[in-house]
């Protein structure tokens, strides 16, 4: 092989959970699955596992039930303009090299195959407003929000909201709405003199409104739809494939939720009513998604949410389904969410990025 390309295989005994750990720790877009002698087998991206996980299906299931069979691959003695031309048509990311009896023996990846000059990818944008809710207390990280305000916690040398602003701007989104409550003159006062290249337009909170109160003063403002993030998270994933699914499957809020998979270090007991064992599990695992505080909501609903009232996200989930409305979910891997807004998770985000 030419180069090191194990983190990009795996083998087809594996699971789909096993799979998202491994794109997660490759920092790559798919994997290759091969069998014992690497013979390719088929391909597994993030948008794979995702339609596999809304399909209700569970993440201990195979890596083949959920794969591509029919992966572009090139054998060995391809034509490399052949190539430069599948990848600018498709926007393949890689492309495993198989000899003649379809083993992988190279991995071909586009940033490594074309100029900059030669790649130009049309700009994703996103066709949404952005709400960041940034009125809370951040009491879990005391003492540091006794001094300031937790939207301007550090992460390196910026802070924390700049770091979702940024992610924004990949998506050619200049300008954002943020509520702001508490320390909000810190807040403005930063913005001030950060002087950004964004424009930011501050809703000011007269007292705590929970998760989404805030939104109730934006009502007959807003036509397209509402992307709602937290203050202390930062989501790695593609904004406007939230943005397509949302639209697509005509969902009135979609919730992005992150896998989440918990060993309980115990054995865990199951019982019949008087004390009867009737199932023993040592040290079980459990996978289920997780809201991470990332929504989408059709500017129509800001109808719903009482002003001046501490209202969550959760409360107008329910006011929608009520009214037979539809709440979608956008699954994304575990490590494609970072919260900030505790000590154990904020230390985990500064591990993360090596500060």
């Amino acid at each position: 092989m030419s180069k090191e390309i194990t983190k990009y295989l795996i083998h087809t005994s594996n699971t789909i959970k096993a799979a998202m750990k491994q794109l997660d720790q490759s920092h790559g877009k798919v994997l290759f699955i091969v069998d014992d002698n690497k013979r390719l087998i088929g391909s597994l991206t993030d948008g794979d596992i995702r339609r596999w996980i809304l399909s209700g299906n569970g993440l201990e299931n195979n890596v083949k039930n959920a794969c591509n069979y029919k992966p572009y691959a090139v054998v060995i003695g391809y034509d490399i303009m052949e190539v430069k031309k599948e990848i600018l048509k498709e926007k393949y990311s890689a492309i495993p090299v198989l000899d003649f009896n379809g083993i992988i023996i190279d991995i071909l990846f586009w940033d490594e195959l074309l100029e900059p000059i030669e790649f130009h990818p049309h700009k994703k944008v996103l066709e949404s407003h952005v709400v960041i809710m940034a009125g809370g207390q951040g009491t879990r990280l005391e003492p540091f929000t006794k001094i300031l305000p937790k939207p301007l916690i550090p992460i390196g040398d910026k802070t924390i909201i700049e770091m979702i602003m940024d992610k924004f701007q990949n998506f050619d989104i200049i300008h954002f709405i943020v509520s702001i409550n508490h320390k909000a003159k810190i807040i403005k006062s930063y913005f001030e003199e950060l002087a950004p290249s964004y424009s930011i337009e501050f809703v000011e909170e007269t007292m705590q409104l929970g998760t989404i109160g805030a939104l109730a003063f934006l009502k007959g403002k807003l036509s397209k739809p509402i992307l709602v993030t937290n203050c202390d998270i930062i989501i790695d994933a593609d904004y406007t494939e939230l943005l397509d699914f949302h639209t697509r499957n005509n969902y009135d809020i979609s919730l992005v939720a992150s896998t989440m998979n918990h060993k309980v270090p115990y054995g865990v007991c199951e019982i019949e009513s008087g004390g009867l064992l009737t199932k023993f599990t040592e040290k079980p695992e459990y996978s289920f998604l997780a809201s991470t505080g990332m929504y989408i909501i059709n500017p129509e609903l800001l109808e719903l949410i009482p002003e001046n009232t501490f209202y969550h996200i959760t409360h107008l989930i329910e006011k929608v389904r009520e009214n037979g409305g539809k709440v979608g979910v956008f699954p994304i891997s575990e490590n494609s969410w970072l919260d900030t807004g505790e000590w154990h998770e904020y230390k985990k985000t500064l591990e993360r990025f090596k500060i």
